[in-house]
């Protein structure tokens, strides 16, 4: 009889049909990355903190998120990352950027947002931004931005198919809109050229895993009544995003109701019938609850910019009422030229207190909200909540791995406080996105730091030569 059992116990060993070796196959599946230890912020819909954690990554995506026990016993990895002693966070979405502007950094401060751009943004950008510019820009801007955690952001600026290749080559995550005025921009002299690049950049990049080409109509007091809607309609016809400026100015206001009978901002875009089904507003701080109940109605996703708002004094947002309501809402940096940095990590900071400050209530948007802004709040104003902006499996292992040991972080008693009000982007250690790690230890590999600021400091002349003429 034990001769039998041994035969039989043999034949299960090796033969796979009879389920024994599939079922210890399983047990330790075979993974690119495994994440373990650390504690987990996961930003999923149960807000789940995981202490000494795991994740497990094949491909692009997460596999597996647990206690690191669990975990590390049902998985073997090609590579695994030690983050005990870490936070484990979803990577940080920036909903606003113009990315190549890094070089315009500090050109002009201190003054109202119509002679910024007018008198010192618009003149300084005729006279320097071409390809090459925007390429080193954006490579700039990226490695800032990864260097701080960021995996995905949304942009809006000229030659944008530049700036989605770049993008590309450094591994990160775009919603990028190509961005179209009523007169001359620095790509496209014309409106129909304009109109001709975009179509052209959509259709080029639709698809790819790892751009999400836009549409965007810079704003109501740039682009004519016709051309909105017909930049809507190209939206409409390719599926992509449209980004626009809203609502981020009196002055916008005022000259949207002297020109269209009285209507503000919103009102009048969706009166026309400009909001598609992947809208995406930036600022969007001169509106009220009706206007913000027909943002709700449309799904527009919003892109709260605290700092960039604060320093041109735009004024604030009233993201409490938009939370409320249940309106998607994330963060953004604006252009390094108005902020002057891509920091997430301080924009999360100034949210939660900007708007404890404006409301008196020392309860408003707590440090658990900003983070959400920060990541899966953000991920779903972009429109793209679905594949990144919490740690859950099935989605893009989009992730960042915090430092939690430095002076300005000790001790620690609460992950969401020390996150928001304590943690600074040179505290992140290492970075993936859509599986690939793009930042070990503090080193970037897709990126040459030291021939981006060269570059960057080759420009910083030219521009200010064209400053002087």
């Amino acid at each position: 009889m034990k001769s039998l059992k041994a035969f039989f116990l043999l034949i299960l060993l090796v033969c796979p049909q009879f389920g024994l070796v599939s079922v210890t196959l399983a047990a330790n599946s075979a993974v690119d990355i495994l994440i373990a230890g650390g504690t987990i912020v996961t930003m999923d819909d149960g807000r789940r903190v995981i202490e000494d954690g795991a994740v497990a990554i094949k491909g692009d995506k997460i596999v597996a998120v647990g206690k690191r026990s669990e975990i590390v016993r049902k998985y073997r990895a090609k590579q695994t990352i030690n983050a005990a002693g870490k936070a484990v966070v979803p990577g940080l979405i920036n909903t606003h950027t113009h990315v190549p502007m890094a070089l315009f950094r500090g050109i002009a401060d201190d003054m109202d947002l119509q002679e910024w751009l007018t008198k010192f943004i618009f003149p300084a950008e005729a006279k320097n931004v071409n390809e090459a510019f925007v390429r080193a820009g954006t490579r700039l801007g990226l490695a800032e931005m990864i260097k701080g955690g960021t995996t995905t952001y949304c942009d809006m600026y000229y030659f944008e198919d530049a700036i989605a290749d770049e993008t590309k080559r450094a591994g990160m995550r775009g919603v990028l809109g190509e961005t179209i005025l009523d007169f001359p921009a620095p790509d496209n002299k014309t409106w129909e050229d304009g109109i001709s690049y975009t179509e052209r950049f959509i259709r080029k990049w639709q698809n790819d895993p790892l751009i999400v080409p836009a549409i965007a109509p810079h704003a109501p007091y740039t682009v004519s009544q016709e051309h909105l809607l017909q930049a809507r309609d190209v939206a409409n016809k390719l599926n992509a995003p449209l980004v626009i400026h809203l609502a981020e100015a009196n002055t916008e206001t005022e000259f949207i109701q002297q020109k269209h009978q009285g209507q503000r901002p919103i009102e009048f875009v969706e009166k026309i019938g400009f909001f598609t089904n992947k809208t995406i507003a930036a600022h969007v701080i001169q509106a009220n609850d009706a206007e913000l109940d027909l943002l709700k109605k449309h799904n527009v996703g919003i892109a709260h910019n605290p700092q960039s708002n604060m320093k041109l004094a735009a004024g604030t947002a009233p993201v409490p009422s938009m939370l409320r309501k249940n309106l998607n809402v994330g963060l953004g940096t604006d252009g390094a030229a108005s902020n002057n940095d891509l920091s997430m990590w301080e924009e999360m900071d100034t949210a939660a207190k900007l708007h404890k400050l404006t409301s008196g209530d020392p309860k408003m948007l707590s440090a658990e909200q900003a983070f959400a802004m920060a990541t899966i709040g953000g991920a779903r104003a972009l429109h793209v909540g679905d594949i990144t902006g919490s740690i859950e499996a099935g989605k893009r292992a989009d992730i960042a791995i915090v430092d939690l040991d430095s002076l300005h972080q000790t001790p620690m008693f609460n992950i969401y406080s020390h996150l928001v009000y304590a943690t600074k982007a040179d505290d992140v250690r290492s970075v993936i996105i859509n599986g690939r790690v793009v930042m070990l230890d503090r080193r970037l590999l897709t990126l040459n730091e030291s021939v981006i600021k060269r570059d960057a400091n080759t420009y910083r002349q030219k521009i200010i030569n064209s400053l002087k003429n």
